[in-house]
């Protein structure tokens, strides 16, 4: 059900280098202003708060880029503004994104210190050639220094990130990738299939690579989900795995329909029934100018839609009861299709629940365009 409270979410821009697979908005040439940035970005959470009644924050996420390239000094800046124009809830989530070698355990114990108790490391892969070919900056080596040094300064939260659809990846070389980063136990693991999007290395110079074919991805997803299940991985998003209560309580807001606001350069929000997002303008963020560029207030038809292709995102899907209250309307009276799409093995249904099964999931794109208009 709906929560009341409130994510907030601050995209830090600032990479050492951009990722051949990544086109998200991050800026390698300008690590000389991160403090400009984060100070701006401090007046912009002010300013709204000003602006609107104070809400009770449970979850906080640093993402980019790479937040963890910006000093103690500029996190505390954010930190305290937040406190100050918030309530921050004294069991809130607050996350940060860290690519290894770019922290050290001084800086990891600073983190700490200034309240924040979750960390996500970018790791994607253990093999060093697979990193290579990613255009990633760091070797597994560095991910194993950095994710101790965040267990010796406190962290008792830990996500890794990990990637299958690698450029001459196989199997085995992603179940080795598993197997060793289950050894550490994180808390959590995410395992991203690779996209090639425009504007990246990948898509620029598609023939220079060899990228698994989409059969050999469906078989790495499955590998994936088959190993962390047996072991003690709960699968709760389509590529979302925790050890019990350890779930991202943050990026379930956005699969829930709760509310969250993002501040920073191409930070999108979802905020008392309206949504809407920023533009990538760097400049004009830090000259103080007005960078909202989306806004749009949702129908009651696309809460619906939306509330269905994210509540399927999760593992255990929608319960059937809840959408009627929510929507008022029957599930399988406005998604005949479902009963086809269960005997052909792609969803289940149990407990008043309709779900994804692993096989739906992989062709989950398809489905939701036959159930959905948007």
């Amino acid at each position: 059900m709906k929560s009341n409270k409130l994510g907030v979410y601050l995209h830090i821009p600032f990479c050492i280098k951009k990722c051949n697979y990544c086109d998200f908005c991050s800026f390698p040439n300008k690590l000389d202003e991160i403090e400009l940035y984060a100070k701006e970005l401090a007046r912009r959470i002010k300013a709204f708060s000003q602006s609107h009644d104070r809400r009770v924050v449970d979850t906080v996420y640093f993402g980019g880029g790479t937040p963890t390239l910006m000093s103690s000094h500029a996190f505390s800046w954010i930190m305290e503004t937040l406190r100050e124009s918030f309530c921050i809830d004294e069991n809130a989530e607050i996350s940060v994104e860290c690519n290894p070698a770019t922290i050290d355990k001084r800086g990891l114990l600073q983190l700490r210190n200034l309240g924040i108790n979750r960390l996500s490391i970018g790791l994607q892969s253990t093999d060093d050639e697979e990193l290579a070919l990613l255009g990633r900056i760091h070797t597994y080596k560095d991910f194993i220094d950095t994710y101790r040094d965040a267990r010796e300064a406190g962290f008792d939260n830990i996500s890794v990130d990990l990637m299958y659809g690698i450029p001459n990846q196989t199997a085995e070389s992603f179940e080795r990738t598993l197997e060793r980063v289950v050894k550490l136990s994180p808390e959590h693991i995410s395992a991203y299939g690779l996209k090639i999007e425009k504007n990246t290395e990948f898509y620029r110079n598609f023939d220079a690579y060899t990228f698994p074919d989409a059969d050999a991805q469906a078989e790495l997803y499955e590998l994936c989900c088959d190993y962390l299940s047996r072991n003690g991985y709960l699968r709760y998003e389509i590529s979302n795995f925790s050890r019990e209560g350890r779930e991202s309580g943050h990026n379930l807001k956005y699969w829930l329909l709760d509310d969250y606001i993002g501040f920073g350069v191409a930070a999108h929000s979802c905020f008392e029934g309206e949504r809407f997002g920023n533009s990538g303008d760097y400049k004009a963020f830090l000259r103080g100018e007005d960078i909202c560029n989306q806004r749009q207030i949702v129908s009651e038809r696309e809460l619906v839609s939306e509330y269905v292709m994210l509540g399927l995102r999760l593992d255990r899907g929608i319960n059937l009861s809840e959408f009627k209250s929510f929507s008022g309307i029957d599930f399988r009276s406005a998604y005949p299709c479902v009963d086809r799409f269960v005997k052909m093995g792609f969803m289940r249904e149990s407990d008043d629940r309709i779900a994804f099964t692993t096989k739906g999931f992989l062709v989950s794109n398809t489905i939701l365009s036959e159930m959905l208009d948007f």
